[in-house]
């Protein structure tokens, strides 16, 4: 074969270099790995046999099973029986691991055993990243992703599924009844039998029993779901995906400087709304920073939780949700009406004042409520209530609202800020997951694969910022 590169002759003799480490470049991530988890104290963050017991049979250290984990995800490799293969023929693992080659199953207990730690470990890295001095800028993205649960779609229960599936099988059986009576005048000819149609009916009489059952239980179950084969996961919504999926609410922290990942939590809550403080509270404690700000989009739109992180000294940034009825039939909005600040009154866009009448409370909120006298005979009045007056309800603390509008109207380019920050994460995380998101089963079990992944994204994002070597030398320093 010539004009070729050609390869060597398997049979010609190889001198292979004597010591594993010729094989490993100086610079190759694994080094990285390798100084991070020796220059931690595993004992401190809650792992198990870091000191080992005097009798029974030797274990595998934690630190050699965890370099191995963080390697792993690191190479979206996940699975434990994939792992073990790994170790017996990857050159790298040889080195990392010192040629250990544990079974799978001691690799999945380790993972399952040592959550919490896991999860240490990844908050760990972060605190490096504050002592690099990465977190300079104090701004934060706020987003929250929904990943698929180890749990099929038509394994889980809703209320609306269950009624729904009843009525199918309702109607099933009133096509079957329809069948039979058609067979007590006509001659059974290429139509299924009456045995047949009954032993049908009754299979269907029994599906709805079981439904009926799994109905009381479902509303006896926590979040009003049951999931049979991931009990903790929910159906949850999407924008882009109508029929949405089952599984879990990852929310997620980034830094707008370098997109590292400062906080995240695994939830099995659909909604964003309650999350912001939480998520605004445990960015800020990462970074190391008594100021914050932080930015969400409409889906964080919430008073009280604005409130708490303004309270607590941080900076919110969140755009207003418009869910105003009266716009879709053509009437004036609560937009149309000017709230005059001094005088404690409302100018309607007649230009009539409506002034401050009592206070009412919903849903645990004092809201001042104004209308005006002149509405009866107003001109306009068919452009803005189908009631007697217009009533407009102002929150207590909606200065904090109007205060956070304005400063987002001063910065437009806050939006485009959030989706370039935040949103690229979860779209590499869910990459190197593959299409089946989530590996493990439970709340607790998937909060610490998540870890695992968030670690993985931040060490490659810092080996990108700072290089290996400067990384390495940092870390031992």
């Amino acid at each position: 074969m010539k004009r070729f590169i050609e390869g060597e002759n398997r049979s010609q003799s190889t001198l292979f270099p004597e010591a594993l480490d010729d094989y490993i470049s100086e610079d190759n991530p694994i080094r990285v790995i390798d100084v991070f988890v020796d220059s931690t104290d595993l004992a401190s963050l809650g792992f198990d046999g870091v000191i080992p017991k005097e009798t029974g049979r030797p274990s595998y250290h934690p630190s050699v099973m965890l370099k191995l984990y963080i390697y792993g995800y690191l190479n979206r490799i996940q699975s434990s029986r994939r792992l073990e293969k790994e170790t017996h023929r990857n050159i790298e693992l040889m080195w990392l691991m010192g040629r250990l080659t544990p079974d799978f199953k001691t690799i999945a207990d380790f993972r399952k055993e040592n959550g919490n730690a896991i999860q240490n470990v990844c908050r760990r890295f972060i605190d490096l990243c504050r002592q690099l001095k990465l977190f300079t800028d104090a701004v934060v993205a706020i987003d929250g992703s929904k990943f698929k649960a180890v749990n099929n779609k038509k394994k889980n229960y809703t209320k609306t599924k269950i009624l729904s599936r009843i009525k199918r099988a309702e109607a099933s059986i009133n096509h079957y009844l329809s069948e039979l009576a058609k067979s007590d005048t006509k001659a059974p000819t290429g139509i299924e039998t009456k045995q047949s149609l009954n032993k049908k009916i009754e299979a269907l009489k029994e599906k709805i029993t079981d439904l009926n059952a799994l109905e009381k239980k479902r509303q006896q179950a926590p979040g009003g779901q049951i999931s049979k084969t991931d009990p903790d996961c929910r159906a949850m919504s999407t924008a882009g995906n109508m029929a949405g999926v089952v599984g879990y609410n990852v929310q997620s922290a980034v830094d707008t400087k370098h997109h590292l990942i400062v906080a995240h939590k695994t939830t099995n809550i659909g909604s964003d709304r309650g999350q912001l403080s939480s998520m605004a509270e445990l960015a800020r404690d990462a970074i190391g920073t008594e100021s914050l700000v932080a930015i969400a989009d409409r889906g964080y739109y919430s008073g009280k939780e604005i409130l708490a992180v303004k309270e607590a000294g941080m900076e919110p940034l969140v755009p207003k949700t418009f869910t105003s009825a009266g716009k879709k039939l053509g009437l004036y909005t609560k937009e149309d009406f000017c709230f005059i600040a001094k005088d404690n009154e409302f100018i309607c866009p007649d230009n009539q004042r409506c002034t401050f009448r009592h206070v009412s409370v919903e849903k645990d909120m004092s809201l001042n409520v104004y209308w005006s006298d002149a509405c009866k005979l107003c001109k306009v009045k068919a452009k803005c209530t189908r009631g007697k007056e217009r009533r407009i309800k102002r929150w207590e603390h909606e200065q904090v609202l109007d205060d956070m509008e304005v400063e987002l109207k001063n910065n437009p380019d806050t939006v485009n800020i959030r989706k370039g920050t935040v949103e690229h994460p979860f779209g590499t995380i869910k990459s190197w997951m593959g299409a089946t998101h989530f590996q493990m089963k439970r709340l607790k079990n998937v909060s610490t694969e998540m870890s695992l992944h968030v670690l993985a994204y931040n060490l490659k994002r810092v080996m990108n910022i700072m290089g290996e070597k400067a990384l390495i030398e940092a870390i031992r320093a």
